[in-house]
Formats: structure tokens, sequence, C-alpha cells
């Protein structure tokens, strides 16, 4: 008898974690929307026991605009404690599996960033008739990642305060190694005159805001929507008129466009990443921002 209610008690500790109701059921299990939520939270949690991280998306899929939840996905959402998404409309691919698993515990890592920069801005914007709109491509911005991060350390320390320390340890370490590599960016770019460039689509907003680059023209307005005839004639009058050096493409994308309006303007073709895609390592984002800058440097000195 004694035998049967040790079996009877394991079977049912086995079915609560099954069905997790309580995160501290074993290992609090975080899922990323997709690649740079993945490297941001990566950093955050390394070392914490009993916390896993796994990557919703697959690592070359780039933007969300088009993503298509698989079974796989869902699965995987099913049995996760924690999501981390990026927010400002970014994932809205996710929301109905997220509305079906009610005890999914939710992290905007772009909470109250987008609605305060704007404020912030809100006199450059009404001066320059532009704003950001419908753009959530923030962690472009190492400024703006680096509120992400925060927001993530945050979150996750509320959730899981037994790994708050090391929660906290971990970001302001990454914090700062950020904040050097953006000072390293600007002592490089500042004094740069002409930052007039062409960039594939409307990934680099915020990070042409961040050191001052002019973007001139925009190919492609969504990935994968090709621009007819008459705008490619358009964009290539444009880039004549201005004093842009360089058009940019994307790793993640085909630069038939590109090509294109470089032949015919006499620009040379360069390759910015907008870090949706690459290599799950903690590092994977300074690593890409430094190529990025020694890209901006050819390009434009």
């Amino acid at each position: 008898m004694k035998r049967i209610i040790i079996m009877l008690l394991m079977l049912i500790s086995l079915v609560a974690c099954a069905h997790k109701s309580e995160i501290d059921c074993n290992e609090l299990q975080i899922v990323t929307s997709f690649y740079p939520m993945y490297i941001a939270t990566l950093n955050i949690v390394d070392g914490a026991e009993n916390v896993s991280v796994t990557n919703l998306t697959s690592t070359d899929v780039g933007c969300l605009h088009d993503y298509q939840l698989t079974t796989a996905n869902m699965l995987m959402l099913n049995e996760a404690d924690v999501l981390v998404i990026n927010g400002g409309g970014m994932e809205n691919f996710v929301q109905k599996a997220i509305d079906n698993c009610e005890n999914l515990k939710i992290v905007n890592a772009s909470e109250g960033i987008l609605e305060l920069h704007n404020e912030e801005h809100e006199h450059d914007h009404e001066e320059h008739e532009h704003n950001h709109g419908e753009n959530a491509h923030i962690w472009v911005s190492i400024s703006l990642y680096i509120e992400q991060i925060k927001n993530i350390r945050n979150e996750l320390c509320k959730i899981n305060p037994e790994n708050a320390e090391i929660y906290n340890k971990n970001a302001d370490e990454y914090i700062n190694k950020l904040e050097k590599l953006k000072l390293e960016m600007h002592n490089e770019l500042d004094n740069i005159t002409n930052k007039d460039i062409v960039t594939f689509h409307e990934a680099f907003e915020f990070f042409a805001e961040e050191f001052g680059l002019n973007i001139v023209a925009v190919i492609e307005r969504e990935p994968g929507t090709y621009p007819s005839a008459g705008e490619l004639v358009d964009i290539i009058k444009t880039v004549e008129k201005t004093d842009a050096k360089a058009v940019f493409t994307e790793p993640q994308y085909f630069k038939n466009a590109a090509n294109i309006i470089a032949n015919e303007t006499g620009r040379k073709l360069y390759e910015l990443d907008p870090i949706v895609s690459g290599e799950l390592t903690k590092e994977a984002y300074e690593e890409t921002m430094r190529e990025n800058l020694n890209t901006l440097i050819k390009a434009l000195k």
C-alpha cells in the first residue's frame, strides 16, 4: 500500500509539471520570440540555476513581418513558463497562441520605451515632419536595446526572485559592455561629415537616429515587397540628388533592387545587418554591431 501511495504521488507530481501552473516546478522555461530577444535574455540568465532559454523562431527567419507559427512553435509555447517579446506589434503572429496559454507569463521588452522615446523626440519629429510610427525595430539602437535589457531583467526578477541576484549582476555587466560599444561607435562615426545613406528597409531608423545618419531613401518598406518600376525610378532620382555614397543591403534578403539602384546611380553596395539572425552566442549582438561599424567606416569615410 505504501509503495502504491508513493507511486501515485510521483504520478501526480509528473502531471502537475506537464501542465505547469507554477513556474517553480522543476526548470523555469523561458522562450524568446526571435533573435535579438534571445541574445538579450541569454546574457541576463547566464549561470542561473534551473533556467533554460529557447528561441521560438529559427535564427534564419529575419524580421517577423509575415511569420506563421508552426506546430513545433505551439508545443514550445504550451510548455513554456515565460515568453519574452520585443513588443511594439512585432509579434502579432503569436497573439492567438498567447491567449490559449493561460499560465504563460509575457515579458514585453519594449514596455514604455517607444512612448517615452517619442515624447522625448516630439519636437524633433515635428521639425522634420517625421516619426517612427509603427516601427518597432528598436534593438538596433544600442541605447534602446539597453532599456529593453533593463525591462527583461526587472520582469525576470519578479517572476523568478530566487535568481534575481544573478539576473541583476549579469544585466549590469552586459549593459556596461554595450555602453562601451556605443561610445566606441560614436567616436568613429560622429566626425564623419557625409552621413547620407540608402537602406534596404525601415529596420535602421533608430540606429540612424542614434548615430546621426541621414536615411535619404528606403528600397523596400517591408521585406519582400519589391519596389515597382516607378518606385525604383523615384528612388534612383532621389539618390542622385543627394550626397549618399552607399546603398546598403541586409544579409537576410535578396539584393536585386539594391543592385539596380547602385548600378544606376554609381553608388557602392554594402551590407548592414539589423541583427535579426546569426550565431546563438552571448557576444553576437556586439560582434555584429562592430561589423556594422566597420562597414560604415568603409562606406562613409
